[in-house]
């Protein structure tokens, strides 16, 4: 089954799990009907990685500039990281154009040691987001209360200044009650991955109360695989499985689920 004109608002295609077949990854993923990829960074060691990949693919690969939490445990340099991600956002290398401030959040699953500095950095580059016009793809885990709370609290400051925040949760993991919530706080869009396939799944019933206009799709690949490949590498080409899925939980077409995901990743996203 062919669906046309999907985007993969989270890949990681330019990490080394790729490396041996890149270029037959994208090829797959063209195939499938996925028109364009969403490039997240995580830190410096994995920037010219992604740099190089959205310039070898102009208008299919977009990428983010932005500190993932779990770049801030442990790392003494993790604020010269901060400083080289506001540098780029103010000057991007010759090509490049940033789609978005990310993978920014906060993860606590690891460790509890490393809140405040976590914290420092997302909010942070929250406001170089509003300030700059551009929207943020949030990754949490284990720290939604918190997440919750700093949104709705940085969501108003950015009003009060004139600006706006907004962006994706992704890799969205909570219940419906969070997405209620978080919907009523502002512009947000829900990340929906290969998760909603798992049995038994939180986000699966969440998805039954999202509106289709808060969902766009995405793989976060290598990770987080959909059923029927799940135990294997994840790859951008296998968003369709997640688009069939919330088609199957909502009850409509995987075409109509596609044409509405990728309206909604393109305004967040790709129109200025």
């Amino acid at each position: 089954m062919k669906i046309m004109q999907l985007i993969d608002t989270h890949s990681h295609l330019y990490a080394e799990e790729f490396d041996s077949d890149r270029a037959e990854a994208l090829a797959r993923a063209r195939e499938e009907g996925v028109t364009t990829l969403l490039l997240p960074a995580i830190d410096s060691e994995s920037h010219e990685r992604m740099f190089s990949l959205a310039l070898s693919e102009p208008g299919m690969c977009y990428p983010m500039m932005g500190l993932h939490p779990t770049s801030v445990n442990e790392n003494p340099r993790w604020r010269e990281e901060l400083a080289e991600v506001e540098q780029y956002l103010d000057t991007p290398p010759q090509g490049i154009e940033f789609c978005a401030v990310g993978e920014i959040g906060l993860d606590y699953y690891w460790s509890q040691d490393y809140v405040a500095e976590q914290r420092e950095a997302f909010i942070t580059q929250c406001r170089w987001a509003a300030e700059r016009n551009l929207p943020v793809a949030i990754h949490t885990r284990a720290a939604w209360d918190d997440m919750c709370d700093i949104l709705e609290q940085e969501g108003e400051r950015a009003r009060t200044h004139g600006q706006r925040l907004r962006g994706v949760l992704h890799a969205y993991s909570e219940g419906a009650e969070t997405y209620r919530r978080l919907a009523a706080s502002g512009d947000w869009l829900f990340g929906i991955g290969g998760v909603v396939t798992y049995k038994k799944s939180t986000v699966a019933e969440a998805v039954q109360d999202m509106s289709l206009d808060d969902v766009i799709l995405e793989t976060d690949c290598p990770y987080l695989t959909p059923v029927p490949h799940r135990g294997k590498r994840n790859e951008s080409s296998y968003v369709r499985f997640v688009c069939e899925k919330v088609a199957d939980i909502k009850g409509i077409s995987a075409e109509e689920v596609a044409r509405a995901t990728t309206e909604n990743a393109r305004r967040m996203f790709l129109e200025r």
